[in-house]
């Protein structure tokens, strides 16, 4: 079966499992660690981007810098997202990292490549969501270009979360001229540029952030509810 028609099918079946309200207002997180100096990972970029515009998926790709030496540098790769992805292997006790890896819900580990199990395991998340839809999240347009965050718990949180703000490119073409995927033009989307902690948060008040600063266009902007220490994601939305 070929990659398109395998996702096309899993994709059908995994949005069935719930309404278009669920889907929107906590997608599932998944994060692809990827370069583009490995040859493994085009497949895992091309079931990224097949996902993408699912608003039951919130994919965002994390471009690592260890594949460099190779002879081709990233032009998305930043050190912050090889160290978040070293984070997770030491909370999951793994000596080392590996590319393409997704991280589905901050909980479980698949291989990027893997469609079926990637599939598998969101559908999975889809239907046991984490912190079983506690946390509601908000992204409201201000006048000038900025948005306000809401976030509300309808219970007490069992532990601290952190409540992140992640800024990534919708689409990029890359053509690269050097490494292991040397002559190759590749597509990528939902490039993340930016990944911060806005604050702690207990659950007990609703939260809300206001970012002056205008969503440009050609980029999105998502919120993560995410257990301290990189526990699991509670909570998602993106904007636009």
């Amino acid at each position: 079966m070929h990659l398109h028609s395998a996702t096309a099918i899993a994709l059908g079946a995994m949005i069935g499992l719930a309404g278009p309200a669920l889907a929107q207002q906590n997608p599932v997180v998944v994060e692809l660690y990827t370069s583009q100096g490995c040859a493994a990972c085009p497949p895992a970029d091309d079931l990224l981007n097949q996902i993408a515009d699912h608003d039951a998926v919130l994919p965002l790709a994390l471009h690592v810098d260890y594949w460099d030496y190779i002879g081709w540098a990233d032009t998305f790769g930043k050190p912050a997202f090889s160290e978040r992805q070293k984070a997770y292997a030491r909370k999951m006790g793994r000596k080392s990292v590996y590319t393409p890896q997704m991280i589905i819900g901050g909980l479980d580990d698949v291989q990027g490549n893997a469609t079926m199990q990637v599939m598998a395991q969101i559908a999975e998340h889809r239907m046991n969501p984490l912190g079983g839809g506690q946390i509601a999240i908000e992204i409201v347009a201000q006048d000038g270009g900025g948005v306000t965050i809401n976030a509300s718990s309808s219970g007490v949180l069992d532990y601290a979360v952190d409540v992140q703000i992640v800024r990534f490119l919708d689409k990029a073409t890359v053509e690269i001229m050097a490494g292991e995927n040397a002559g190759r033009e590749i597509t990528y989307r939902n490039i993340v540029t930016d990944w911060m902690v806005l604050d702690a948060w207990d659950g007990l008040a609703p939260f809300s952030y206001t970012l002056s600063e205008a969503v440009p266009d050609g980029t999105g902007l998502a919120v993560l509810v995410q257990e301290q220490g990189l526990g699991p994601i509670l909570g998602a939305a993106r904007y636009p």
